[in-house]
């Protein structure tokens, strides 16, 4: 109720924005580096804000800094901080230069809502220059040829009395001697039209067309020597007295007056000589000025140019608007306006002027140190300030708060307003607030002396009185920015400050909170009694009792007295005269202060042990909670504010508060700690505790909540803690007997709310073991309630019907005793199902528990909850299982391994002392036992998959596993889902990457080529592709084992549609060449090898049907498949030459290029004769006879092989450095024909010219074999079969 600064914002980044803006100041060498502290100690003394420029936008959503020719504009973003609360900050969204920066200002746009932000900026060469929140230019145009000293607007305000003027939005610019004024309304219509066309020219890649210029208003202010700052009033209209007392002076007796006063745009400026110049602009005087290219075209335009909103100009050309922005824009003359009064002072210069929110006041600032209050209608300084010096000015307007009784009696009449005039003096660190005209200071702030106040001085522009009815716009009127921290506070003062009646009981209830806040500082809270029962108020009261209550030093007698005494004061009133809200604020209070007394005694006293009953229940799930006990049992991080230790009175009473009004977690764990952990610790008695928190009037229902919230809390110690569950069901038992806790109408065959709230509570907790044995607990007192119900309903039959009973007894003592009978209730129901999900779920976080390997990726442990089990559906427990696989790094063969054992053994209840992979093997065996269809071999294989596939999209390396997760699913419905969702969701955009990468090069990329395209290096890339022909193979095999029937089973995998088999098969046919190319290295175009439809068909969806090739292909395409394929085979007979494996097949690629071949319409048979002589050339001789029993038409290939026998023989005769006599005999002997055609032969061709004869003996057998005898070469095989057998007979 008092004067204050409240922190609404924070700026960040504010060093960056620092060192930005003042480059300077980081060109300090090594030897120059001072500490943070001395560094942050010279932040605070250096003024660099003082020499910047800020404009805060109305909102305070934008904030704008800029120094000569660089700007940073800063956007509010929303963040959480450490206590869970909102709040804002302003970042910096752009920065960059601006040339010669003058003066700038922030306005926002709005359409009836606040919609974008607009940055005006003035320049020193008279340029006035809009732009966006990003920095994007919007509008430019060139008013005057001096540099621009002041930016102002003045934006719609709604009149507040029927007589006032309405005011229209305005832009004024101030230049040294001439005002220009912009209409708002054409340029919010301006702005936002150049705002689209940016937009769309951005989205459209074009360039943006030349907005026409914008229609303004050119004052020359004449009869003033220097004007530094500006005001813009607005429009005025004289009094009829007025309009006759000025008439009557200027004309005379019989001097004329008009039947209408004239309407006049009213100036205020200030400066030097006069000291404050009044300025009017009679309406119609001063037409709006155009620039010449306006001009150009008035006469066919100037209905278009003179609209609100002038829209765009398609009437130039480029060449044109390129010609124009070439010239220097025309610069138009501005009319003349002389002074018509003001304030003479020859010695004083003002500084500044600022305007207040209702045109009626200003205040000046000047050279002297004054601040100076002056009446805008009657041009006369009213009241003055001195010893504020390089002052900063803002107003405060605030509205009276109507209350009911008002609204019922003078519900018509207009709220009153005050304003305030705020003053920060810097050079005395000081920021004030005083009333206006002439009332008191109301607030004194001490702060730092390098602030700065920021005050937009208007607010949203676009709106108008249709557009502003029915909402109110929440803008901040003035706010301090203190650059030390970065925090924006707002000045906020309340209206009842603004009364100067000194019997008024508001201000004298201030006074006595004033002095309260004093007596509670100087810690005198005996005194505190007295002052706060004369207050009369009720806010005042309790504002008071609030502050009494927070005080850190007051002790718990001192509060329960005053408040008991505040209390009774309250009751002896009126009942009609009480504030009921400040009645039941003191009822509640005291009540709280007084269980707080009466818990803190008994801390104190001693408890007697208690027994549950639930040994049993324990024994069961005994081993379950010691390996999930073991599994958490490492250390963790713990905060001092949570140690062991008195909580202070003011702490538990707004814990408490928080708790019934906003349900907060940490809150209600502290709170309840302070009430029940000393009972389940065994500090405190149980039921004293019970009985004094029942008497305290906290329902069972808030009793019951803050219990489960401190156990489910505190699980690790509950677990170290032996006899915590049997006081936990002590606890329980006394809650439940409470009245108003089980509805007495509760008959055990329905769901009773009090033990649904203890269910919801434990399945929503992911404190599985806490959640657990609080279930069991709740489930032995239900099920004991249960039972003397149903005794209870017994006895009342035994008073009806005596015979009756003695029947039931004697049919009892043949079969079973009375105790021996179990109620069956649905009630009963429920707990069984919550406490078998609850063992299920902590059998799953004992598993999800696991350390993970050291240097694993993957993320942190999952905590899960039955809600959230539930929730996530049937794939929730395999998806946090398949986490948990890939985070410990379990291989395909290893989680086959386990799955197949899975029901053979059962798991061992003991914990395990093996190592991590034997201790993760048992748990997941016992975890999929649990959930026997959630975690069904398919299902996992499909989860794990799925989750590799998305790691390897964040870390490409881990795509080798999902693979081979993928071909272990035995469903071929799964497996067709999974491939298909992989392939279309991840795989498609690197897949295609590749592809176009290999495209552009022509052959295999190289790694920094792979890395800037792909996102991968080129082993990477090779690994890739591979597991792409792995992946699309497996994907045609599942499409052709889908046979028709059920559907899907993984509910993932049902929405996805059959496969198109070609489409799949095209893609595969170009992941096994891009395959190839990496790993061979080829020198290719993959996609030039298709033509326009196989290209067309790539990348698209698998399930759609495209237009794929058919038919024969064109034979030029052919023709490069096969020199492709040529080269191909080349490549393998060099690779098998020199025993190089690929991807551990050797024989795999040879199969590989053949089938690709058969694909791409490329005769095979031609490709398997060019290997058999590859590898001939080679001299792999054994391996081509392999092949050679593939080859059908034998006839070219014995021609083919007898050449290359010829080079073989021409080498061992003729190229040969041993050449011996007998070999020349020989090459005598021989038959001239063939003489001259083994001199015809180049063996240099050969690989391997040197093989031995025996195997050249063979080779021309084989051809011989293949020739047959009436072929023209037929003779010359002979000749060449006689002469290698002499040769080979040569010693």
């Amino acid at each position: 109720m008092s004067c204050c600064l409240l922190d609404f914002g924070r700026v960040q980044e504010l060093r960056q924005v620092r060192e930005f803006l003042f480059p300077k100041h980081n060109s300090a060498g090594p030897e120059e580096e001072k500490t943070q502290a001395e560094e942050e100690e010279q932040q605070q003394s250096a003024p660099w804000l003082q020499d910047c420029g800020l404009s805060l936008s109305p909102c305070s959503d934008l904030l704008v800094i800029a120094r000569e020719r660089k700007a940073a504009f800063l956007s509010a973003k929303w963040r959480t901080d450490e206590s869970g609360q909102e709040e804002m900050t302003l970042a910096v969204t752009w920065s960059g230069t601006l040339s010669n920066v003058c003066a700038h200002d922030v306005f926002r746009s709005s359409t009836g809502r606040p919609d974008w932000t607009c940055i005006v900026v003035g320049f020193s060469s008279g340029y006035v220059r809009f732009y966006t929140e990003s920095g994007v230019l919007l509008l430019a145009q060139l008013l005057h040829e001096d540099p621009v000293l002041r930016l102002k607007c003045r934006t719609y305000e709604i009149p507040r009395h029927p007589g006032v003027t309405e005011q229209h939005e305005e832009l004024s610019i101030l230049y040294p001697a001439a005002l220009v004024t912009i209409d708002g309304f054409s340029l919010f219509q301006s702005l936002r039209a150049c705002r689209n066309q940016v937009a769309k020219a951005a989205a459209a890649g074009s360039d943006v067309i030349q907005p026409p210029p914008l229609a303004y208003k050119k004052w020359g202010l004449q009869d003033m020597d220097t004007i530094t700052d500006h005001s813009s009033i607005g429009i005025t209209t004289l009094s009829v007295f007025d309009q006759m007392k000025n008439a009557s002076i200027l004309g005379g007796f019989h001097a004329s007056v008009k039947g209408s006063p004239p309407a006049m745009s009213q100036y205020i400026t200030v400066g030097g000589g006069p000291y404050t110049g009044f300025y009017y602009a009679i309406e119609g005087s001063s037409q709006p000025l155009l620039s010449h290219v306006a001009l150009a075209v008035a006469s066919k335009l100037t209905s278009a140019l003179f609209s609100a909103a002038s829209g765009w100009l398609g009437w130039k050309s480029k060449n044109e608007e390129e010609s124009v922005q070439k010239q220097k824009p025309k610069v138009e003359p501005a009319t003349a306006l002389p002074v018509r009064f003001g304030l003479p002072d020859s010695r004083r210069h003002g500084e500044s002027i600022c305007l207040s929110p209702c045109n009626t006041m200003a205040g000046v600032t000047d050279d002297f140190g004054r601040v100076t209050l002056l009446d805008v209608a009657r041009g006369i300084a009213i009241r003055m300030w001195k010893g504020y010096r390089d002052a900063q000015l803002g107003w405060v307007q605030v509205s009276e708060a109507r209350g009911e009784r008002d609204l019922a009696t003078s519900p018509s009449m207009p709220r009153r307003h005050a304003q305030f005039l705020v003053i920060y003096a810097p050079r005395r660190g000081i920021l004030e607030v005083w009333g206006i005209q002439h009332g008191p200071r109301v607030g004194a702030f001490t702060v730092g002396k390098h602030c700065r106040l920021l005050y937009a001085g208007h607010r949203l522009m676009g709106v108008n009185s249709v557009t502003s009815q029915g909402w109110q716009i929440h803008t901040q009127q003035v706010c301090l920015f203190d650059p030390v921290n970065g925090a924006l506070r707002a000045v906020t003062v309340p209206f009842h400050l603004a009364l100067s009646d000194k019997k008024s009981e508001r201000a004298k209830d201030m006074h006595l909170l004033k002095r309260l806040t004093t007596l509670l500082r100087s810690r005198e809270v005996d005194e505190a009694q007295s002052v706060l029962l004369d207050i009369k108020h009720p806010a005042v009261k309790k504002q008071a009792l609030e502050s009494l209550l927070s005080n850190k030093t007051a002790p718990v007698s001192c509060l329960t007295n005053v408040t008991r005494a505040l209390l009774a004061s309250l009751k002896e009133q009126d009942p009609e005269a009480v504030d009921e809200s400040l009645l039941q604020f003191c009822s509640s209070q005291l009540k709280l202060l007084q269980l707080y007394t009466d818990v803190q005694l008994l801390l104190l006293l001693s408890i007697q042990p208690s027994f549950s009953g639930i040994e049993e229940d324990l024994a069961r799930v005994g081993p379950v909670l010691q390996r999930y006990k073991e599994m958490n049992s490492r250390p963790c991080v713990s905060f001092a504010q949570d140690s062991s230790g008195p909580l202070p009175v003011r702490t538990f009473l707004s814990q408490l508060e928080w708790y019934w009004c906003i349900t907060n977690v940490i809150f209600v764990c502290i709170s309840g700690s302070f009430l029940f952990w000393g009972c389940l610790s065994g500090q405190s008695p149980l039921q004293r505790v019970c009985e004094t928190l029942q008497e305290s009037g906290i329902s069972p229902q808030q009793l019951l909540s803050l219990l489960l919230s401190v156990w489910l809390n505190k699980e690790k110690d509950v677990l170290k803690c032996p006899d915590a569950v049997s006081h936990l069901h002590t606890l329980l038992s006394t809650l439940s007997s409470m009245k108003g806790a089980v509805d007495e109408s509760w008959d055990g065959q329905c769901v009773s709310p009090w033990w649904q709230q203890v269910r919801t509570a434990c399945v929503q907790s992911e404190s599985s073991a806490a959640a657990l044995l609080a279930a069991l607990v709740a489930h032995r007192v239900a099920k004991n309630a249960i039972t003397r119900l149903a005794e209870s309903k017994v006895c009342v039959c035994v008073s009806v019907s005596v015979e009756l009973v003695q029947y039931v007894c004697n049919a009892l003592s043949h079969s079973v005793q009375f105790q021996e009978w179990e109620c069956v209730s649905l009630e009963l129901e429920q707990w069984a199902v919550c406490i078998k999900q609850l063992e299920d779920v902590l059998a799953l976080q004992t598993l999800l528990c696991l350390p993970s390997p050291q240097g694993s990726t993957g993320g942190a442990v999952t905590r899960c909850s039955v809600k959230t089990l539930l929730e996530s559906g049937r794939g929730g427990a395999a998806d946090c299982v398949s986490k948990l696989i890939f985070r410990q790094g379990v291989s395909p063969d290893l989680l086959r391994d386990i799955l197949q054992r899975r029901g053979e053994n059962e798991p061992t209840q003991q914990p395990a002392q093996q190592g991590g992979k034997e201790k993760l093997e048992e748990l997941l065996e016992c975890v999929c036992q649990r959930f026997p269809s959630s975690l069904s071999p398919d299902v996992i294989f499909a989860h794990c998959s799925w989750e590799n596939v998305v790691q390897w999209n964040k870390d490409p390396e881990y795509l080798e596993w999902s693979v081979e997760f993928l071909k272990m699913i035995s469903n071929p419905h799964i497996q067709l889902g999974v491939s298909a969702m992989m392939w279309q969701t991840f795989i498609v955009k690197w897949f295609s990457a590749a592809a176009f990468l290999m495209e552009k090069v022509g052959k295999a990329p190289k790694d920094r080529l792979c890395r800037r395209d792909v996102g991968m290096g080129d082993a990477a890339v090779r690994s890739f592709l591979g597991s792409c022909v792995q992946l699309l193979q497996a994907l045609m095999e599942a499409d052709s084992a889908v046979e028709e029937g059920p559907v899907s089973i993984v509910e993932l995998t049902l929405d996805q549609r059959s496969v198109h088999y070609p489409l799949v098969q095209h893609h595969c046919v170009l992941a096994s060449l891009l395959h190839a190319t990496m790993t061979f290295s080829l020198r290719l175009k993959p996609l030039s090898l298709f033509d326009s439809k196989g290209k067309n068909a790539f990348f698209r969806d698998l399930s759609s049907i495209q237009l794929l090739p058919s038919g024969d292909m064109d034979p030029t395409l052919v023709a490069v498949r096969q020199e492709v394929s040529h080269s191909w085979v080349k490549v393998l007979a060099e690779s098998e030459e020199n025993g190089v494996k690929h991807s551990g097949a050797e024989d795999m690629w040879p199969a590989v290029c053949m089938e690709l071949s058969s694909l791409l319409q490329v005769n095979t048979d031609i490709l398997r004769r060019h290997l058999v002589c590859e590898l001939y050339n080679q001299g792999l001789d054994l391996r081509a006879e392999e092949v050679m029993m593939e080859v059908q038409d034998k006839d070219v290939l014995g021609s083919q092989l007898l050449v290359l026998t010829g080079q073989r023989l021409s080498f061992s005769l003729l190229h040969s450095q041993s050449q011996t006599k007998p070999n020349m005999e020989l090459l005598a002997r021989l038959p001239p024909t063939l003489c001259t055609w083994l001199k015809a032969m180049d063996p240099s061709e050969l690989r391997c010219p040197s093989v031995p004869l025996s195997q050249s003996s063979q080779l021309i057998n084989k051809v011989i074999e293949m020739l047959p005898e009436n072929h023209a070469q037929y003779s010359l095989a002979l000749h060449l079969l006689e002469a290698v057998d002499s040769l080979h007979e040569e010693p």
